[in-house]
């Protein structure tokens, strides 16, 4: 344990955990910074469509709308820190103090936590809503409310840890090399707790989708709308494999690599593959609004509704559009089924 050194330089730190920082645009910073740039734009863009689509159309004032407003509230929080993030890296690194430098990687980390904790969130309330054969969960825009206030409260506190002591300023032996200023213990840490996280969600789809599986087989002995049990069952195990694949592919390798770091992996060559690991993640920003928002259609007439604003005087949210299909097709599959059963009984 030595004396602590918030007055040195960001360079200081790079130089002591061995990690190169240019005075100069080299070739592979100008094409991450640009496609960085690119995708925090987009990820913005889409997200704030989002946001606006289910505040001015009231089929959407329900519990995991408001979640899905807050996962692209997040998101769209991801691609402003990311932003920062463009406009502060490469040779411009060299010039920030180690205050400025704690606050762009607290951005960061609060906001792709608030991303994970509302996939989360997400995930439960459909679990919850399924095991019910509800369209909509019962929870209370209150409830909504706390929890959402949670979601972020949780974010914030991790985002800031670093910057509140779990760091290596005071100890120079526990820096990583991915980030010189963090403590490897905090980026073990980090790639735990979100690889538990994930955990979480594989057990939720999978139970939700055994759970339907099962349902749809029982309920199949009614001739009549097996094909809709069979379409039913097809659509959730898309989208449960959709979420969980692009889950993986987006998160798995940059937590990986932390973890790598954290447990101070000699041999693994992670600086050379971690900023391109770093915008994989940061995609998933941008492909949560199409995984949970556009793919339902009363979304996607929402969306035209407000692209095409100048034409639109005349246009209301009544068109008669199948919305919310997976849950309203196993919603009405069991009112029937049920009324079959009672019919059968009476005869």
């Amino acid at each position: 344990m030595g004396a602590c050194l918030h007055n040195e330089s960001v360079w200081f730190f790079y130089n002591n955990s061995g990690k190169e920082l240019s005075n100069i645009w080299r070739t592979k910073d100008k094409l991450v910074v640009s496609l960085g740039l690119l995708v925090c734009v987009i990820i913005i863009l889409v997200n704030l469509l989002v946001m606006v689509a289910i505040a001015i159309n009231r089929r959407f004032h329900y519990p995991i709308f408001y979640l899905l407003a807050n996962l692209a509230a997040a998101d769209f929080f991801s691609g402003i820190a990311y932003m920062f993030l463009m406009f502060n890296t490469g040779p411009r690194t060299m010039h920030l103090t180690v205050r400025t430098w704690f606050v762009r990687q607290s951005l960061l980390d609060m906001s792709l936590t608030a991303s994970v904790a509302n996939l989360l969130a997400i995930a439960v309330e459909r679990h919850q809503t399924v095991f019910q054969f509800q369209l909509h969960s019962q929870m209370s825009n209150q409830r909504v409310l706390i929890l959402i206030v949670c979601i972020w409260c949780s974010a914030i506190m991790i985002g800031f840890i670093p910057h509140m002591g779990w760091n290596c300023v005071c100890n120079l032996t526990r820096c990583s090399r991915m980030a010189p200023l963090y403590s490897k213990s905090y980026l073990v840490f980090w790639a735990v707790s979100n690889l538990i996280i994930f955990s979480v969600m594989l057990l939720i789809y999978l139970h939700i989708y055994y759970y339907v599986n099962e349902k749809t087989k029982r309920m199949s002995q009614h001739t009549t709308f097996h094909g809709r049990h069979k379409e039913t069952m097809m659509n959730l195990m898309k989208t449960v494999f959709l979420v969980l694949g692009v889950f993986v592919v987006c998160w798995t390798p940059g937590l990986v690599v932390l973890f790598l770091d954290g447990i101070d992996c000699k041999s693994c060559n992670i600086l050379e593959v971690e900023k391109y690991f770093l915008l994989l993640a940061e995609l998933n920003s941008l492909i949560n609004p199409f995984i949970y928002s556009y793919r339902d259609e009363e979304m996607l007439y929402t969306f035209r509704t407000i692209l095409c604003f100048p034409c639109r005087q005349n246009i209301r949210f009544t068109d008669p559009i199948k919305s919310h299909i997976l849950m309203q097709q196993m919603l009405n599959t069991r009112q029937r089924a049920t009324t079959s059963s009672q019919d059968s009984s009476t005869v």
